[in-house]
C-alpha cells in the first residue's frame, strides 16, 4: 500500500514524486518550505490516493487511513510539545483541502479542530485570555457544522444577534459565563433543528472534517470547475493539516504578503502588505529598513526582526525557484511562520523586467527568462491600452481582431475617413464589412470597427498588418446608411460622434475613454536579444506599403515575406489606372494601362528594398480576382466611367462579366496571370528594375523573391516562369546588369501539397499560405466562419478556431507532408509562412516543429513571433526531439 501522509516541519518534509499532483497546492507547498528551512507550522498531508480509497470505501475514511492518521497526530504531539484534547497544553489543528489548482467549491478551511467544551477552558486560561479562546471556538463551531452538517451560517448569526439583544451585550459575551450560555444556545440550535452533534472527541472531529473536505471535491461547483478546466475526477483532492497560529490574537500577530522583488523596477527589493489590529500597512522598503512602529499602539515595532528574518527566507525561495514569489505569511505571539508561495502576479511589463533583472542578478539563464514570458502579452507593450479606472458606456461588444485601443469620430466610409484625417481628427472606420477598396480609408484611419466578419476577415486581416486597433462582429450594432446613423441598443449615433474601440476585448464604447501610450524599455529589448540569440527560425513580415516595413525593422523583422501587390493598386489615384486595364477590350488596351502602373510599382519597389537593406523581400504576383476592383456603387460607376471616358453601360456590362459565384476558388492568383500574362510580365519588370536601381543604390546587389499564388499544377508554375524568367533577361540585357532572383508559389491549396515534390523541381521556396490552405480543407469561408466556428469552439467540435491557431492533425499534416515531399526533391529549398498564423504562438511551435525556415506575420507581431520561435526552439532542444516530420 502506498504511503498515505507525508509529514513536515521546519528543515525536513517527507519526499514524493510529483508532489503537487500527490500533495495538491498547498501540500507540496509547505512541504518546499520546511525543506528550505523556512518556518512553518508542522503538519502532515493526506495525499490523494487517500482520496481514491475513501472513494472506493463508500465516502467513509477506512479503519487503515484512521490509524496511519492517529499515528500522525501522535508524531505531531511529539513535535509541538501538545496533546490531542489534553488537560495541558491542548493541540489545535487547521485543516486546509489542498487540490492540484486553484478551484471553487471545495471546502473552506477549518480552523481550531480539537477545541471542546473542556478544552476551551484550558486555551483560556494558558493564554490568560477567555474572549480571544471562545471566539475561536465560536468560529470553529460555525466552520464545522457549515462543512460536516451543511448549516446554515446565516442561521448563526441570527442566533447570535438574538442572544446579545436578549442579554443586552454591546457586541460579544463579558465573561465565561456568558460565553458559555452562547455556545450552549449553538449546540441546542444544532441538535434540534438538524440532529447533529458537534463531537467533543477531537480524534473524532479531524475524522468528521477530512471526511467533509474529501467529499468536497465531488460538489455541484467543484465539478463544473473540473469540467471546465478539464481535471479528472480521479486526480483527487488532498487534505493539509497543522498546528494552529494564532495570527489574531495581540499586538505581536498579524498576516501579510511579502512580494521578492518591487516589480514596477525589477530590483531586489521585498514589498508587500502586512495586517495588524485591524490596520493593513504596505511595505516598500529594503529588508533592513523594515519599521512597523506606526502599527503598534505604543509607538515601538512590536517585533523588529520578524522583517529582516522575512526578507532572507523570501529571496531564499526566490532563488530556488528562479523566479520572483509572493508569499503569505503569519505571524503568532512574535513567531513567524510562512504559510504559502506562488509566481508573483505580474502584468506584461513587470514580467519582462522581472525577467531581465533575474537574468542579471544571476538567479536565471536567459532561457529561462524566454520560457517565462507569455508571448501574446507583449502584446499589451506593443499597443495603447484603455484605463479601466474610468467610468466607460459600453456600446456593443464584438470580437477582438486586432489589439489595442483608439478613439476617433466615426466616418462610414473610406472617402469620409480621409477627409476626417485630412482635418488631423482621430477617425474609426465603421462599416458593415470592408473591402479591399477600403484600403486607403484604413491605412488613415486610426481604427476600424465591422458589424459583420470575424477574426480572421478582410478588416481584421488587413488591420493587424498595418497595426491598427480592430472590432470585427459587433453584431448588435446597425448601421443606416440613407441617414447616415449608427444604432446601438436605444443610442443613436451619427458621424463625427466620438467613440472608442478596444481591439483586444471587443468592446465598443461611447466617447473618447483615456488611453495608456505604450513604452517600450530598454528590458524589452535585452528580452528581444536573449530571443534572437536562442531561436533558429528567421521572422519576417507581411508587408505591402514602406511605413509597414518601416515598422516591421523596428521591431526586428528579417525582411519580407509576403508583399501584396494588390494593396498597392487602391492607394490614390492608382486605382482608376487599374480600372482602366480591366476594362480595356484588348491587349494592346491592357498593355498601354499597365505602362501607366509600371513606374509606380517600381517605386513602391524600390523603397521597400531601401527600407529592407538587403533583407530578402518576397514579393506576390496579382491575387485576388479582377472585379473587387471595379466600382460597387452607382456613384462610383459614374465617376469611372466619367474619368475614363467610357459609357457606363460599358462598365456595368464588364462588372457583370466578371462577377463570380465563389471568387475565393475563381480566377485569380496564377489563373489571372496565365489569361492576362501581361499583368505578371509588368510586375516582373518592375521588381527587376527596382532591384537593379535599389542595389546600385545600396552598392549591394539585391535579391528580389518572386510570389506565385494560387498553384496547384505544376505546368501553371512552368507557365508563369518562364515570362518571369524572359522578362528577367529582357531587363539585365537592357540594363547592362545580372541580378540573382528566386522564383517560389504559395502552398495554399490541397493539391499542391501532395504534388510539392514535383512543384518542388521548379519552385525555388515555398510559402504556406494557411489562411487560404485551412479555407479548402476545411472547405470553409473564413469571412463567413464567425457565424458559427464559435458554437464548434463552444461545444467542443473544435478545440480551437483553426483560422487563428493551425489544425496540427489536418492542415499541419499537409504542411508537414509538403516540406517532406519537397525537401526530398531539393534540400536547399526555403521554407516559410506567411499566413496570419505565422505570429500566433501556438502555430510557431509547430512550425518549428515541422522544421520550416522562417514565419512571416504583420508588423506588429513580429516581437511575439521572436519570442515564441525561441520558445520552440529551447523546448525542443530540452526535450531532446529533431525537427522534421513527426
Amino acid at each position: 500500500m502506498p504511503k498515505r501522509i507525508f509529514t513536515f516541519r521546519q528543515g525536513n518534509a517527507e519526499k514524493t514524486a510529483d508532489a503537487i499532483a500527490a500533495l495538491g497546492v498547498k501540500g507540496a507547498n509547505l512541504a518546499l518550505l520546511a525543506s528550505l528551512d523556512a518556518p512553518v507550522p508542522p503538519g502532515f498531508t493526506i495525499a490523494t490516493h487517500a482520496w481514491r480509497e475513501m472513494k472506493g470505501a463508500g465516502g467513509d475514511l477506512p479503519q487503515t487511513l484512521k490509524a496511519d492518521l492517529r499515528s500522525s497526530v501522535e508524531w505531531l504531539e511529539g513535535v509541538t510539545d501538545r496533546r490531542f484534547g489534553g488537560d495541558k497544553r491542548p493541540l489545535l489543528l487547521a485543516v486546509r483541502t489542498s487540490a492540484g489548482t486553484s478551484m471553487p467549491g471545495l471546502a473552506e478551511s477549518v480552523l481550531d479542530v480539537g477545541l471542546t467544551d473542556r478544552t476551551v477552558d484550558v486555551v483560556a486560561e494558558e493564554l490568560n485570555d477567555c474572549d480571544f479562546a471562545y471566539r475561536s471556538y465560536r468560529r470553529f463551531i460555525e466552520s464545522y457544522a457549515s462543512l460536516v452538517f451543511d448549516a446554515d451560517l446565516s442561521e448563526f448569526e441570527d442566533l447570535s444577534d438574538r442572544e446579545r439583544e436578549r442579554a443586552g451585550w454591546s457586541t460579544e459575551p463579558r465573561n465565561v459565563s456568558e460565553w458559555r450560555m452562547l455556545i450552549g444556545r449553538y449546540h441546542d440550535f444544532l441538535e434540534r433543528e438538524l440532529g447533529a452533534v458537534v463531537p467533543q472527541t477531537p480524534l473524532q472531529q479531524l475524522v468528521e472534517v477530512i471526511q467533509a473536505s474529501f467529499a468536497s471535491w465531488r460538489s455541484p461547483m467543484a465539478s463544473s470547475s473540473r469540467l471546465i478546466h478539464a481535471i479528472p475526477e480521479n486526480a483527487g483532492l488532498a487534505v493539509t493539516v497543522h498546528g494552529m497560529i494564532f495570527n489574531e490574537r495581540n499586538q505581536k500577530s498579524g498576516r501579510g504578503r511579502a512580494i521578492s522583488r518591487d516589480l514596477a523596477t525589477g530590483e531586489a527589493l521585498m514589498t508587500g502588505e502586512f495586517a495588524l489590529g485591524g490596520r493593513i500597512e504596505a511595505f516598500h522598503e529594503a529588508p533592513e529598513t523594515i519599521d512597523l512602529s506606526s502599527l503598534a499602539e505604543n509607538g515601538d515595532a512590536p517585533f523588529p526582526s520578524i522583517f529582516a528574518d522575512l526578507a532572507g527566507h523570501v529571496r531564499r525561495i526566490e532563488a530556488h525557484v528562479g523566479d520572483a514569489v509572493e508569499v503569505e505569511f503569519m505571524v503568532g505571539d512574535g513567531a513567524l511562520f510562512l504559510m504559502q508561495y506562488r509566481p508573483a502576479r505580474r502584468n506584461a511589463p513587470e514580467a519582462v523586467r522581472v525577467a531581465v533583472e533575474l537574468v542579471s542578478d544571476g538567479i536565471i539563464e536567459p532561457q529561462d527568462a524566454i520560457l517565462r514570458i507569455d508571448p501574446a502579452s507583449l502584446e499589451l507593450l506593443l499597443h495603447p491600452t484603455i484605463d479601466r479606472t474610468a467610468e466607460l458606456t459600453v456600446l456593443a461588444k464584438g470580437m477582438g481582431a486586432s489589439p489595442g485601443a483608439a478613439s476617433g469620430v466615426i466616418a462610414f466610409t473610406s472617402e469620409r475617413t480621409q477627409a476626417f484625417a485630412a482635418e488631423e481628427r482621430p477617425v474609426i472606420l465603421v462599416r458593415n464589412e470592408t473591402h479591399p477598396e477600403d484600403i486607403h480609408g484604413m491605412h488613415v484611419a486610426d481604427g476600424v470597427l465591422t458589424i459583420r466578419g470575424g477574426t480572421t476577415s478582410h478588416a481584421a486581416v488587413v488591420a493587424r498588418g498595418i497595426g491598427r486597433p480592430c472590432v470585427t462582429g459587433a453584431g448588435s450594432l446597425r448601421i443606416n446608411a440613407e441617414r447616415g446613423t449608427l444604432h446601438a441598443g436605444g443610442k443613436v449615433l451619427k458621424e463625427g460622434d466620438m467613440i472608442t474601440i478596444d481591439g483586444s476585448s471587443g468592446e465598443v464604447i461611447l466617447g473618447e475613454a483615456r488611453l495608456i501610450r505604450p513604452s517600450l524599455a530598454g528590458d524589452f529589448a535585452t528580452l528581444m536579444e536573449f530571443a534572437d540569440a536562442a531561436r533558429r527560425m528567421r521572422v519576417r513580415t507581411n508587408a505591402d506599403t514602406p511605413d509597414e516595413a518601416r515598422a516591421a525593422r523596428n521591431f526586428g523583422a528579417e525582411g519580407i515575406g509576403l508583399c501584396r501587390t494588390e494593396h498597392m493598386f487602391f492607394e490614390g489615384d492608382r486605382i482608376q489606372t487599374m480600372r482602366e486595364m480591366i476594362l480595356a477590350s484588348d491587349e494592346f488596351g491592357r498593355r498601354r494601362a499597365l505602362d501607366k502602373l509600371l513606374p509606380i510599382q517600381r517605386s513602391d519597389f524600390i523603397e521597400l528594398f531601401e527600407i529592407m537593406a538587403g533583407l530578402p523581400v518576397t514579393i506576390r504576383l496579382l491575387d485576388p480576382p479582377l472585379h473587387e476592383f471595379l466600382p460597387k456603387s452607382e456613384s462610383e460607376i459614374a465617376e469611372t466611367a466619367l474619368t475614363l471616358d467610357v459609357d457606363e453601360a460599358v462598365v456595368r456590362h464588364r462588372i457583370q462579366a466578371l462577377e463570380e459565384f465563389n471568387p475565393m476558388l475563381g480566377h485569380r492568383g496564377c489563373r489571372l496571370a496565365i489569361s492576362y500574362p501581361e499583368i505578371a510580365e509588368m510586375q516582373a519588370r518592375a521588381i527587376f528594375e527596382a532591384a537593379i536601381e535599389a542595389g546600385e543604390r545600396a552598392g549591394a546587389a539585391v535579391v528580389p523573391e518572386i510570389m506565385v499564388p494560387l498553384v496547384s499544377l505544376r505546368r501553371e508554375l512552368d507557365f508563369l516562369k518562364a515570362r518571369i524568367d524572359a522578362v528577367a533577361a529582357r531587363v539585365m540585357e537592357e540594363r547592362d546588369r545580372r541580378i540573382d532572383y528566386l522564383v517560389g508559389t504559395m502552398i495554399e491549396l490541397p493539391r499542391a501539397v501532395v504534388r510539392a515534390d514535383s512543384i518542388a523541381e521548379v519552385a525555388e521556396f515555398f510559402s504556406f499560405g494557411t489562411n487560404d490552405l485551412t479555407q479548402t480543407v476545411y472547405g470553409i469561408s473564413r469571412d463567413d466562419a464567425g457565424t458559427f466556428l464559435s458554437t464548434y469552439v463552444r461545444e467542443g467540435i473544435l478545440e480551437r478556431d483553426p483560422f487563428q491557431t493551425v489544425d496540427v492533425e489536418g492542415v499541419g499534416e499537409l504542411i508537414a507532408l509538403a516540406t517532406e515531399k519537397a525537401r526530398r526533391t531539393r534540400p536547399d529549398i526555403s521554407l516559410g509562412v506567411c499566413g496570419e498564423q505565422g505570429g500566433d504562438p501556438a502555430s510557431i511551435a509547430f512550425f518549428e516543429e515541422t522544421g520550416l525556415d522562417y514565419v512571416s506575420c504583420s508588423p506588429f507581431r513580429v516581437p511575439i513571433a521572436r519570442l515564441a520561435a525561441a520558445q520552440s526552439a529551447i523546448r525542443l532542444s530540452r526535450a531532446g526531439r529533431t525537427r522534421g516530420r513527426r
